[in-house]
């Protein structure tokens, strides 16, 4: 675009992974972009971990946005759009954040929904393809953040179906990937887990094409040309390649990933993550590639304040609550035989449950250490199944039983890995030098009498569990009848 006379305007993003500034030319329908940097902050961290933002990443993103200022004051004298997502949503002191943000920088932050979050990456992932001679009739977008997951679908450059779910790759790799390089089991609990959920979506229809903007997806994307000589121009990847990733990002820990691939260190740490989800959702959408942009949300903003003016967002909040969709999640119409998600929750819960209680016996019996290993896999499945369908249950009910499930897994856990500490020492007595078995013996002595605590302790918890009440209990998380339609 070479129009000399489009205002330029600056539009920073704070993520739950990032934050991120695109300064651009803009017209209604095209940008030109200036300028276009972002940071790694991990906002989303401290939220999962205890609710609210820490003080730490206020002081970073404080930093953060006090430096962009600087940045967008050499193209525009205008004021700095910014908008605030997931992370900030959620976090229970997000007000003394955007006021902190204010007194600090004079930044405003507006803090918005996910559908509105949906609609701008649609925009602006898809604006330099509707330019394109032939672009195709039918696509749907992917914005993969680091604490949601936006999916919108469009038909003939409308939007015909849109949604978000606080789904994305920080909050997954807080979750269930904090071992470098993530652990098989892990990874197997996360599968689990990002199987559930997205099954429980039920997409209206599958788009023929897909669009994934994102971290993520630029990330791997980069990943692939470095690791699997992608030429630089390819913006595709391939189901294949996807999955050949996922698996060097489960063999090499993320300092290597970062200094063989040129990515950054705390990206690489995430990055398994964001790979499961992308590959989870190309199973379920049947999609054998998808097209990455380096566009989203940023890009978004700018060209609804180049088309609405400064009353940009009220003209989008306006435009969402007349589309009658109350939260974007639509089920797809089916028999009377269909599946409802409380259903498949109810279905599923209680397939888990019996898996895990299913290994009681022989781990009372004191006979078999993999009994015990094999229970607490079946409880880290339970719990990612709880994950799956927990705005779908009761909160208090659910808090109690997540509660109880939780205790028991992490007394497997700790039994379990007093078992392998054991297992491993026990042979080194055989080829460890006389004058040294003694401290080898007493170390074993010492684990054995710890490992003991623990078997007490996991026996008086599953001699005291009540099979039946503890069923019930679950089973009355998901209340009778009701069709709640997942996370968001």
């Amino acid at each position: 675009m070479q129009n000399q006379e489009a205002p330029v305007l600056a539009a920073i993003d704070i993520g739950s992974n990032t934050i991120h500034i695109v300064v651009a030319r803009c017209l209604p329908a095209s940008l030109e972009i200036l300028l276009d940097e972002q940071e790694i902050v991990r906002i989303g961290e401290s939220v999962t971990a205890d609710g609210e933002i820490s003080a730490q990443k206020l002081e970073e993103t404080i930093s953060v946005l006090s430096h962009y200022k600087t940045l967008a004051a050499h193209y525009t004298s205008s004021p700095v759009l910014v908008v605030a997502t997931e992370a900030i949503r959620k976090a229970c002191n997000s007000q003394q954040f955007l006021t902190a943000i204010r007194s600090a920088t004079d930044l405003v932050v507006h803090i918005i929904d996910g559908i509105v979050e949906s609609i701008l990456t649609f925009y602006g992932a898809t604006y330099e393809l509707y330019q394109e001679p032939h672009p195709p009739s039918q696509l749907a977008v992917l914005d993969l953040g680091g604490g949601s997951m936006e999916l919108v679908t469009a038909r003939n450059k409308q939007i015909i179906w849109h949604t978000s779910v606080p789904l994305g790759s920080g909050w997954l790799h807080d979750r269930y990937l904090s071992s470098d390089p993530p652990s098989e089991e892990d990874l197997e609990v996360a599968r689990t887990f990002l199987n559930t959920y997205i099954a429980g979506l039920r997409f209206k229809q599958r788009p023929p094409a897909l669009i994934a903007t994102g971290g993520s997806a630029n990330s791997l994307l980069l990943l692939a040309r470095r690791a699997l000589n992608l030429p630089e121009h390819e913006t595709r990847l391939t189901y294949e390649q996807v999955v050949r990733c996922e698996g060097l990002l489960s063999e090499l820990p993320a300092e290597e990933i970062s200094r063989r691939y040129e990515q950054p260190l705390k990206r690489a740490r995430i990055l398994p993550a964001g790979a499961l989800i992308i590959n989870a959702l190309m199973i379920n959408l049947q999609l054998s590639e998808i097209r990455v942009s380096t566009h989203g949300i940023r890009e978004g903003v700018l060209l609804a304040h180049a088309r609405y003016g400064d009353q940009w967002l009220q003209c989008l909040q306006q435009n969402t609550q007349s589309s009658g969709q109350e939260n974007g999640i639509v089920i797809a119409p089916g028999d009377e035989q269909e599946e409802t998600f409380a259903q498949s929750g109810t279905r599923l819960l209680l397939e888990r449950m019996h898996k895990m209680l299913e290994w009681r016996s022989e781990v009372l019996k004191h006979e078999d250490i993999e009994a015990v290993h094999k229970m607490r896999v079946a409880s880290r499945r339970l719990r990612a199944v709880l994950d799956a369908y927990e705005t779908a249950c009761d909160a208090k009910r659910f808090k109690k039983v997540y509660r109880k499930v939780k205790e028991l897994a992490d007394i497997l856990g700790k039994a379990r890995d007093t078992d392998v500490m054991v297992a491993n020492l026990q042979p080194q007595l055989t080829q460890t030098p006389g004058e040294s078995q003694a401290g080898l013996q007493w170390l074993i002595k010492c684990l054995n009498a710890y490992r003991q605590a623990h078997q007490d302790k996991l026996e008086a918890f599953l001699r005291t569990l009540d099979e039946d009440a503890f069923i019930q209990q679950m089973m009355s998380c998901l209340p009778e009848g009701e069709n709640r339609d997942g996370k968001g």
